[in-house]
């Protein structure tokens, strides 16, 4: 018995749905992030990568501009 080509492919991919399908649902968990106002960034926030570095020397591992007054925001996983 000869497989076609075509049907090789399409073979394969229901098997790899069926077992997917056995393993059960997946629970993806997020990190909430908290946000802190950086103490020493001064003047307007315009770049994100400024204000990370700023937000690194004071303990945090990242920062963004954020918000209309366009503010320095330290974000660190709580």
């Amino acid at each position: 018995m000869d497989l076609s080509p075509k049907l090789v492919p399409a073979i394969l991919l229901l098997l790899l749905l069926g077992s997917t399908e056995m393993q059960g649902p997946m629970r993806v968990v997020v990190a909430r992030d908290c946000q802190s106002p950086s103490h020493r960034y001064k003047g307007p926030c315009v770049h994100d990568s400024n204000c990370a570095s700023v937000c690194q020397t004071e303990g945090f591992p990242n920062g963004k501009c954020l918000g209309f007054r366009s503010r320095c925001i330290c974000i660190k996983a709580c």
